[in-house]
């Protein structure tokens, strides 16, 4: 019987992992929740769950608006702004599965997006837009009202939507454009790099006091374009190597000290072509699951 139930929690776990890192935006921290869920699935009264996925679904998601509500403390001593953590395909110690049920359907700027909902929005965002719960289940997930998680799922809806290009580019156009953007930058080209900048870009930067990062996001093309210039040219990225893979389901780029990764950065276009937002992950602690240089194709 143990094995039996093993195995039907094996078949719903990719999914459990990916809604847990919708909601906390850690790969470590989705995993704790999943293995939580786990240890609940397994002493649970069963008789009367006709849906599996969906009842285990459930259980992941209050468990990550718990777990979400303990990085509180964490996150406002936090130095400098939070990103969420970007992770590969490649599966590493992790379970493959898992792994790629995250890295292929969460961007960075929809977990951006998503940072900037309450716990109670993003849980019902997550429930309703991403599994198509039904209202009444959220509710029952939530602890509200039928009618109070319609307003919340109305409101994460319209936030996020007011945030997403309404065209994405497709990932061989943004391959070439983070290409040639990190080209120009690492050239010292000015012109150049505020041509391919919104006028209103936004830069994120996170280091998490562990690395030099911005303390604040910045903003406007030349205060942003000035900034990567000067950061590229330093004595410190000069010995870095970069390479462009796939995280989180979009093209990244990679700076590599050795074999060692540094940096991850990610760029988001906007509907008219320019570089929108970008978002620079420094924090050592959050590119574990980014691959070595070694471990690239």
């Amino acid at each position: 019987m143990s094995d039996e139930l093993a195995a039907e929690f094996a078949e719903h776990r990719a999914v459990l992992v990916g809604a847990a890192y919708r909601v906390v935006g850690s790969v470590a921290d989705a995993e704790d929740v999943v293995q939580e869920t786990w240890l609940r699935w397994s002493s649970a009264d069963r008789t009367d769950v006709r849906d599996v996925r969906a009842y285990l679904i459930r259980i992941t998601t209050r468990l990550a608006l718990n777990r979400l509500r303990q990085q509180k403390s964490r996150r406002e001593q936090y130095v400098g702004p939070w990103l969420p953590e970007p992770i590969a395909a490649t599966p590493g110690e992790q379970d493959p599965a898992a792994v790629a049920e995250v890295a292929d359907s969460v961007s960075m700027a929809m977990l951006v997006v998503l940072e900037t909902l309450s716990p109670l929005e993003r849980a019902a965002f997550v429930l309703r837009e991403v599994f198509d719960l039904p209202f009444s289940e959220i509710a029952d997930t939530l602890g509200r009202s039928e009618a109070a998680v319609r307003q919340l799922a109305h409101r994460a809806r319209e936030h996020v939507h007011a945030r997403q290009p309404r065209h994405r580019v497709d990932k061989a156009r943004h391959l070439e454009l983070t290409n040639r953007f990190m080209a120009a930058s690492a050239s010292g080209d000015y012109q150049q790099v505020v041509a391919m900048l919104a006028p209103d870009v936004e830069l994120v930067s996170d280091g998490g006091g562990k690395r030099r990062a911005a303390l604040r996001p910045m903003y406007g093309a030349d205060k942003v374009a000035r900034w990567l210039i000067a950061v590229i040219a330093s004595e410190e990225t000069a010995r870095m190597e970069f390479s462009t893979t796939e995280l989180n389901g979009e093209i990244a780029y990679i700076a590599y000290d050795g074999d060692e990764v540094d940096t991850a950065g990610f760029l988001e276009v906007g509907d008219d072509g320019l570089i929108s937002h970008l978002y620079v992950v420094r924090n050592p602690d959050k590119l574990t699951g980014v691959p070595r240089r070694n471990q690239l194709c």
